[in-house]
């Protein structure tokens, strides 16, 4: 993300803060709120968190007019401009600067403890932003700097795919296609070398001979046949009358 200096955007409001003098450090032990005169500050009024950039403001301003009392430019956070007190949650010393290379230390309080942790939260989201941010920066100018792979083909370059798993069909394994004309194979039980004749166009059926007296006596009974002492006559007589009339018509009579 292009970094924009025209646009700042706003990170946490407090309407109510109090600034205090402070003595000088003794020591390096850090500040303790204790030696302040708590119940008298300095200035009481609102402050602002601002962003521009990577750089974090906090600004004092008077509650009613917005008037601009003091500015403290945060570069990075924790660091020497913000610091935290040694005996208070609630309460910081911040370095503000006038603008002409003049800066001081005051004191920072905040009437409630949640207001404290709004103004450490803001900070540290802003700084962890901007740490994100040149990490992604740095990762781009290495990838921009890294020489590229070149894929592509050279010219004349070819190559060669080999795809196994892949069985070649046997000649012999080729389904035969059925023949032309409509024909269909031999029945299962044709034997080898039988020849199937072409079907035979329509044939002339003789005319059935009826016996004109049979038909004129239909109503009176005739003679009874006598019973036949071989049950299996009329199925003989009628498997040689089949045959013959196979052989007669031209079909091959199987077997």
């Amino acid at each position: 993300m292009a970094e924009d200096n025209s646009y700042e955007s706003m990170l946490c409001v407090k309407p109510e803060v109090h600034v205090y003098r402070i003595p000088p450090r003794a020591s390096n032990r850090g500040y303790r709120a204790a030696d302040w005169k708590l119940d008298e500050p300095a200035w009481s009024g609102r402050m602002k968190i601002t962003a521009k950039g990577k750089m974090a403001y906090i600004k004092l301003e008077d509650r009613n007019t917005g008037e601009l009392f003091a500015q403290a430019p945060v570069e990075q956070y924790p660091g020497c401009v913000v610091e935290a007190v040694t005996d208070s949650s609630r309460y910081f010393v911040i370095r503000i600067e006038d603008g002409n290379g003049r800066h001081a230390f005051i004191g920072l309080g905040f009437a409630d403890r949640g207001d404290s942790f709004d103004f450490n939260v803001a900070l540290q989201d802003h700084f962890k932003w901007v740490k994100q941010e040149g990490e992604l920066a740095k990762q781009e100018a290495t990838e921009n700097t890294a020489p590229k792979l070149d894929l592509s083909f050279k010219e004349g370059q070819t190559i060669k795919i080999s795809i196994g798993n892949i069985k070649k069909k046997e000649a012999g394994g080729a389904k035969p296609r059925p023949m032309a004309g409509g024909l269909l194979p031999p029945p299962p039980g044709v034997k080898v070398g039988g020849v199937i004749p072409p079907p035979v166009a329509q044939q002339t059926v003789p005319p059935v001979q009826t016996n004109a007296a049979s038909l004129l006596d239909f109503g009176s009974p005739g003679p009874a046949a006598p019973p036949s002492s071989d049950l299996w006559g009329d199925f003989t007589s009628a498997g040689s009358n089949s045959s013959k009339d196979a052989v007669k018509s031209g079909w091959v009579q199987f077997s």
